[in-house]
């Protein structure tokens, strides 16, 4: 499900009503500095689509009637999510999209997800605030392998977060990023590599969390 907390709601947005003109949209746009916003009926609720700076420029360069209604040029009229949709869905939906609409319950426009406040919520799940080092390791792919590996880190310290990449039918291996918790020293950070690497799980790539805050 779709944290509310994650989407700016629609009282805080910079919108333009179906009946706007193309001038005036384009008004609204170069006055907020925004490159698209969304569209909404006359009653504010119901979403229509995105309109594009870009779009409404290349309609006037070349000569394009700018008293028509901004829904000459509407775009992202089938892009939206529902507040609970899954995060997969999520993910795919905004894929291309500066933000993806978001509708209530009721199927009524309640705000905007964009990509930075999404990329804002991952890095904080993977800890790399309070993190010291991500791991990545290498593994087969056969069952248990992640069971095995935790295990073997946790020998050592506790684990901030976990994500696994590649995790695809056919991938021959896995990718397994671990971050550790901020109290993991070099010295720590060595025996838990090692230990992986004796029972064969390769560890190609460190990453220095605390030294990538100072660059």
């Amino acid at each position: 499900m779709l944290f509310k907390s994650l989407v700016k709601p629609k009282e805080r947005l910079v919108t333009v009503k179906e009946s706007n003109t193309l001038e005036e949209a384009l008004a609204v746009l170069e006055d907020s500095g925004y490159r698209c916003v969304p569209i909404l009926d006359e009653t504010g609720t119901i979403f229509r689509g995105n309109i594009y700076k870009m779009h409404i420029y290349r309609h006037k360069s070349r000569g394009g009637d700018m008293t028509l209604p901004v829904t000459t040029l509407l775009k992202n009229a089938t892009k939206f999510i529902n507040i609970n949709s899954a995060f997969f869905q999520v993910f795919f939906s905004i894929k291309d999209l500066p933000y993806i609409a978001v509708l209530d319950e009721k199927n009524n426009f309640y705000g905007i997800l964009t990509h930075t406040r999404l990329l804002d919520m991952l890095s904080q799940s993977w800890n790399v605030n309070i993190g010291s080092y991500v791991l990545t390791v290498v593994a087969s792919g056969e069952r248990g392998d992640l069971e095995d590996i935790t295990k073997i880190i946790t020998k050592y310290t506790s684990i901030a977060s976990v994500i696994s990449l590649d995790a695809q039918e056919g991938e021959l291996v896995h990718r397994i990023m671990f971050t550790l918790p901020a109290e993991v020293d070099s010295d720590r950070l060595n025996r838990i590599i090692a230990a992986l690497e004796r029972k064969d799980f390769r560890v190609p790539e460190v990453e220095n969390l605390q030294e990538e805050k100072t660059l």
